[in-house]
């Protein structure tokens, strides 16, 4: 029997949030996978819903309201989310971010990548997921 996966996409673009769960489908269909479109709307959600912990949460570093960074620093004070893995996904590379976010407790910093392909198979490798499990083939 297959696992549950729980991922959660906080994200304010709501193209890249439509191409992130394309792209989980794609890896599994059973994949619950949520969305928030800010960190001040993913603290509500997540505090609104207690029973829900995400195995992995997503979270774009360039959003209104709250940014993703902020939101990190919120989310890794939740003592529920000590096992959730969370990775910045964003489009920003710059090194002071990235360092600033590792430090705040981020697992990885994932670069939204130009192809789909190359999102599905990093997320397959964070889900743990083989091509063979998924039916996909390997990327190159």
């Amino acid at each position: 029997m297959k696992e549950s996966i729980y991922s959660l996409i906080i994200d304010d673009d709501l193209d890249d949030q439509e191409i992130f769960i394309m792209c989980v489908k794609d890896i599994r269909e059973d994949i619950d996978c949520r969305t928030a479109n800010n960190g001040i709307e993913a603290l509500a959600m997540l505090e609104s819903q207690k029973e829900y912990i995400p195995n992995y949460i997503f979270l774009d570093v360039n959003m209104p309201k709250m940014n993703g960074i902020e939101c990190l620093g919120h989310l890794r004070k939740i003592d529920r989310f000590r096992n959730t893995k969370i990775f910045m996904y964003s489009t920003t590379s710059e090194s002071d971010t990235v360092e600033e976010s590792r430090n705040l407790g981020a697992d990885d910093f994932i670069i939204k990548p130009a192809k789909t392909a190359v999102l599905i198979e990093k997320l397959s490798k964070i889900f743990g997921i083989t091509p063979e499990e998924n039916g996909l083939l390997h990327v190159t």
